[in-house]
């Protein structure tokens, strides 16, 4: 299990990231119509999954906006926004914020999601929600990129990401 923090408090979480060069667990996810978005269906596309606990905490929005602006219009490329809210937060928000280069997706009914990708909050104050993640995974489907957060309360590393497009 990696080892997460919540400002500076320790967090358990359900397991470790998938490890670069491995294949990309399987998914099913909500839309905010409330159909199922697998990760089959991004196939022969990049997929940044940025992976947080709530779309209404500020650090949250921040990275939602973040990749938005910097990922979303690349071509071939995909961001998948993924926490525990309900698709309905989910799409108010980013329709607020005008945000139309991310897809909003909700675990809401699949908490599969967050123990296979090992991001599950497993005790504490949020339990249940996902600590902060950023994956890139490549047309292929292999895991190209992947950083746990160290504290769910930091941004990831943008610039790192970004590379990994590359």
């Amino acid at each position: 299990m990696a080892a997460v923090t919540f400002k500076g408090n320790p967090v358990s979480i359900s397991g470790n990231l998938p490890v670069v060069g491995s294949r990309a667990p399987a998914f099913v996810l909500v839309k905010g119509d409330l159909s199922d978005a697998r990760l089959a269906d991004f196939a022969g596309k990049t997929v940044v999954l940025s992976i947080f606990p709530s779309i209404d905490t500020p650090v949250c929005a921040a990275s939602v906006r973040r990749f938005n602006e910097a990922v979303g219009a690349k071509a071939n490329t995909v961001v998948l926004c993924v926490s525990a809210d309900l698709p309905f937060a989910q799409g108010r928000f980013c329709a607020a914020e005008g945000l139309k280069h991310v897809v909003p997706l909700s675990a809401f009914r699949n908490p599969e999601f967050g123990t296979a990708y090992g991001v599950t909050v497993t005790a504490g104050p949020l339990r249940g929600l996902f600590s902060r993640a950023v994956l890139v995974i490549s047309p292929a489907g292999t895991v190209t990129y992947a950083e746990q957060v160290p504290d769910i309360a930091q941004e990831p590393d943008y610039a790192a990401a970004l590379r990994a497009l590359a």
